[in-house]
């Protein structure tokens, strides 16, 4: 009798667990396809968007004009201040006692 006590509490166990097992493997399913699915819509617009890059630099380059070229400036020194070394100097001689 306690065998089929056993085996009638072991059939009702997986009749109540294999459809729930059931339940949780389709929503499994369904979120892993749902990102994957975001995934490849994310992948299809980045490879748009490098392709859009690829144009808009072709055409960048094929109709934008040479750009003007810069004359060199040549920068001038700032002017002595001749405080200023004149002050060093004196600083120079009071350290060096």
């Amino acid at each position: 009798m306690r065998i089929l006590w056993k085996l009638l509490k072991v059939i009702v166990g997986l009749a109540i667990a294999i459809p729930l097992l059931m339940l949780v493997f389709v929503t499994t399913l369904g979120v892993v396809g749902g990102v994957l699915g975001l995934a490849i819509v994310a992948l299809k617009l980045a490879c748009l968007a490098l392709v859009g890059y690829g144009v808009a630099r072709l055409v960048q380059h094929v109709f934008a004009l040479a750009p003007k070229a810069k004359p060199a400036t040549v920068r001038e020194l700032p002017p002595r201040d001749l405080y200023y070394e004149a002050a060093m100097r004196e600083l120079d001689s009071e350290l060096r006692r």
